[in-house]
């Protein structure tokens, strides 16, 4: 992390497209680190951080279905604008959080 950059909150969760990992989200950014899992030792190993985007670039957040909730956001990429959907446990806290720590971000 950053100088100056503080955790906000963090779970292990999936996203549908990059797999299973840990989404952070500081006062600075949204991280998605992949991680490796091992059943026969219960182990869990920190693989690379794939996803790194800046609050600055967020363009839209929201959450979605019924069974399966996931907490979405668009963000500005090199590739143009991409949506990425995360299950995790607490959609509305997550929700709540991010939109949160955009509106701070930005003042």
């Amino acid at each position: 992390m950053e100088d100056g950059e503080q955790r906000v909150s963090q779970e292990d969760c999936s996203e549908d497209n990059l797999g299973i990992g840990i989404l952070t989200l500081t006062n600075k950014r949204l991280a998605f680190d992949k991680t490796k899992a091992r059943i026969m030792d219960f182990s869990k190993h920190m693989g690379d951080t794939i996803l790194d985007i800046p609050l600055s670039d967020v363009t839209k957040t929201w959450k979605e279905g019924l069974l399966m909730k996931k907490i979405c956001f668009t963000a500005k990429t090199s590739e143009g604008e991409k949506t990425f959907k995360f299950g995790v446990f607490n959609t509305k806290k997550w929700l709540k959080k991010i939109d949160q720590t955009i509106n701070e971000f930005n003042n």
